[in-house]
């Protein structure tokens, strides 16, 4: 599989294959220009329905998206034919959920998340760049974005707690 370096235009009858519509963030990493961002903001919808459950049951749902996602973005990759393809965003679904585990559901906290989970994503830090580029396969393509979902989660509730503490 080839690894890509210039966004590659994806026909919208592939959402027709249920594991790209899924992979390809419900069709928003269809966008030419900033498809990850958009794939962010589509994981808005999914937080505010999972964001009442208990946090256990919260978690236990991200795990299972997330190890899904290994297999989803695997999968997408090959059927592109394109190693992280631009428009496969299921990872950055799943790393902004981690992001919000725990945290409320208010706008702030869900803005603050938002832009934290996009700078660690785009800017990739030690070890999360590491993992972008040693990383193969589904699960390099969601690591990367778990690791930048941790790390924004562990600023968004150091930050919380230094806002709120006496």
């Amino acid at each position: 599989m080839k690894h890509q370096t210039a966004p590659l235009a994806i026909p919208a009858a592939r959402l027709k294959d249920p594991v790209l519509f899924l992979a390809l963030g419900f069709g928003s990493g269809l966008s030419p220009k900033a498809p990850g961002t958009l794939g962010t903001l589509a994981a808005l919808p999914v937080y505010y329905l999972l964001s009442d459950l208990p946090l256990g049951v919260y978690l236990l749902t991200v795990a299972v998206l997330a190890v899904g996602g290994v297999w989803l973005c695997g999968q997408a990759a090959q059927r592109l034919g394109v190693h992280d393809h631009p428009g496969i965003v299921w990872d950055e679904i799943v790393g902004l959920l981690l992001t919000m585990a725990g945290s409320e559901a208010s706008v702030a906290s869900v803005l603050a998340g938002f832009a934290l989970f996009r700078l660690f994503d785009i800017l990739k830090p030690w070890p999360i760049g590491w993992c972008d580029r040693h990383v193969e396969g589904g699960l390099g393509i969601m690591l990367d974005d778990l690791l930048a979902g941790a790390a924004a989660a562990l600023v968004l509730h150091l930050s919380a707690s230094a806002v709120f503490s006496p």
